[in-house]
């Protein structure tokens, strides 16, 4: 499985990939989230699913990004180029994973600023090869193994906050789907993208790297759930004891 987050803020964009490939009973190291740049364009593409069809979209879409038709103003023109990738490589393989009984499940999250774009745009991207993006109101997408880190985002992000802030955010999420799902883990590689700066920086982070944050972490749950406001069972509690006793 695989956890890719992308979140749009008023101030820039922020991608987080985890890095696990799962084969069988053993687990390898795979590059998920790819940056391409160039002049005036930026943006970054994470995706999901069958590691052989992903690994296929994704090189025909570095292809059509080398050819001068594939210089794109606008970002959107780039997710429609990597959409048609997507349905050629379903076209190609999909009746051959059919018959093999596997679903083709290839999802992709692509952010960005392109040249003529007016501000920095965040795009999800389904296996059928239809997209939308991202609003105010929704301002992140996962892909991937997406249950466990969901509602602490919905309860902690917005899309007024600052990048440092949604990294701690995307990476408590990140947390709590490492710990369920097994097939979730470091390096973790993270992009960062500031509103109109045209550049990219990425960053990649080991186990180590998070060490006390994870124990600061798993401490703080434990306290919040001692100080949490009990009135609305203690009294039921009381009763039980007093028949305990």
């Amino acid at each position: 499985m695989t956890f890719c987050l992308g979140i749009k803020l008023d101030s820039g964009l922020l991608a987080i990939a985890d890095t696990r490939i799962t084969s069988g009973t053993e687990f390898v190291t795979a590059r998920k989230l790819t940056i391409h740049e160039q002049n005036q364009h930026s943006l970054f593409l994470m995706t999901s699913g069958l590691r052989s069809v992903r690994d296929k979209a994704v090189t025909y879409f570095e292809e059509v990004l080398e050819e001068p038709v594939g210089k794109f103003d606008k970002l959107y023109k780039a997710v429609n180029a990597f959409t048609m990738q997507v349905r050629r490589v379903a076209q190609e393989d999909g009746q051959a994973l059919r018959n093999a009984n596997i679903w083709f499940n290839l999802h992709a999250i692509v952010g960005g600023q392109l040249e003529n774009d007016k501000e920095h745009k965040l795009y999800m991207i389904y296996p059928e090869g239809n997209w939308i993006e991202t609003t105010p109101a929704s301002p992140y997408y996962i892909i991937g193994e997406t249950g466990y880190g969901k509602p602490i985002l919905d309860r902690a992000l917005s899309h007024m906050d600052s990048l440092p802030q949604a990294l701690k955010v995307g990476y408590l999420a990140f947390d709590a789907t490492r710990t369920s799902a097994t097939d979730v883990g470091f390096p973790l590689d993270v992009a960062i993208y500031y509103k109109d700066a045209y550049r990219m920086t990425q960053y990649r982070f080991t186990e180590e790297d998070f060490e006390q944050v994870s124990i600061w972490w798993q401490a703080w749950i434990r306290r919040g759930l001692v100080e949490m406001p009990a009135s609305w069972f203690d009294g039921m509690f009381a009763k039980l004891e007093e028949g305990a006793g």
